[in-house]
């Protein structure tokens, strides 16, 4: 596998060999997780909504205070990245951005921000998904709320949390009791026949894919409270790794449909739109 990385002692960016890449030890993104970063879903070597990506990219940077990356030139470590790495077939690119080299501790120093471009095989989407509900919450008043930064330890603790109890996706609630999001997906559910996802007020990450379904097959955002996804016919994930994946069973009981006729129109929508708009 070949990454790109700019910043310090490697200029505008360089492709390298997964193993020759390195980053100093003190880099911020290391030591306390002061960095931002993206996922986007590579088909046949071309990235999926890069724009939105980048532009979210751009608004994770500046909402914790880092300098704005040059879209321009992540962009172009995308497709150098992309093409030195052609023998993977749907791609996980995922694009790093770190405040850089700083002392030990939280002071920025406003050192040069390393960048990073990585790609691995996406893993095919299973058809539908169970989830766990976690006994933590969602702060959606938080600094971080609604920025992609690469503090994630506690989604690392969550998705195990969910694992152990053989799921694949955690499921969190907000501070007021409402539904947020899962650890790297959001959530919509059918209640008597409307399609509504938590607002982004609730504390969700602005996700991409629940952006596109949200243009493109309708619904509603609205506070949702937690004892709802008792009362949901139908309820599906959406990432840039899952599109829009149905949800089988919550805590261990099953959806009346996965997918229901909700779902699956959403499901067919979007696979239309997106092979018809590769950068929709």
């Amino acid at each position: 596998m070949r990454v790109w990385i700019a910043g310090a002692g490697y200029g505008r960016g360089r492709v390298l060999d997964a193993d020759e890449a390195r980053i100093p030890v003190l880099d911020h993104g290391v030591t306390v997780g002061d960095g931002v970063f993206e996922t986007v879903k590579g088909v046949a070597g071309r990235p999926f909504a890069l724009t939105r990506h980048l532009r979210r990219l751009a608004r994770s940077a500046t909402g914790i205070g880092l300098p704005e990356p040059d879209l321009d030139l992540v962009a172009d470590g995308v497709a150098q990245a992309l093409d030195a790495n052609q023998e993977v077939g749907t791609s996980r690119i995922r694009i790093t951005y770190t405040a850089g080299t700083a002392p030990l501790g939280s002071e920025r120093v406003g050192g040069e921000p390393t960048l990073i471009v990585a790609i691995a095989p996406f893993p095919p989407i299973a058809p539908t998904a169970d989830v766990a509900v976690v006994p933590w919450t969602r702060n959606e008043n938080g600094a971080l709320t609604g920025m992609k930064t690469t503090s994630y330890a506690d989604n690392v603790r969550a998705l195990g949390y969910a694992k152990e109890r053989g799921a694949g996706e955690a499921i969190f609630a907000n501070t007021a009791g409402n539904l947020c999001e899962g650890t790297g997906s959001n959530i919509f559910l059918v209640l008597d026949g409307r399609l509504v996802t938590p607002p982004l007020s609730a504390g969700p990450l602005a996700g991409i894919t629940r952006e596109l379904v949200l243009e493109w097959a309708g619904g509603e955002e609205v506070d949702i409270p937690m004892s709802a996804l008792a009362d949901a016919s139908e309820a599906f994930l959406t990432s840039t790794g899952r599109d829009v994946q149905p949800i089988r069973a919550v805590d261990g009981r099953e959806l009346p449909a996965a997918p229901g006729p909700v779902t699956r129109k959403t499901m067919e929508v979007f696979v239309e739109r997106g092979a018809s708009d590769m950068d929709p």
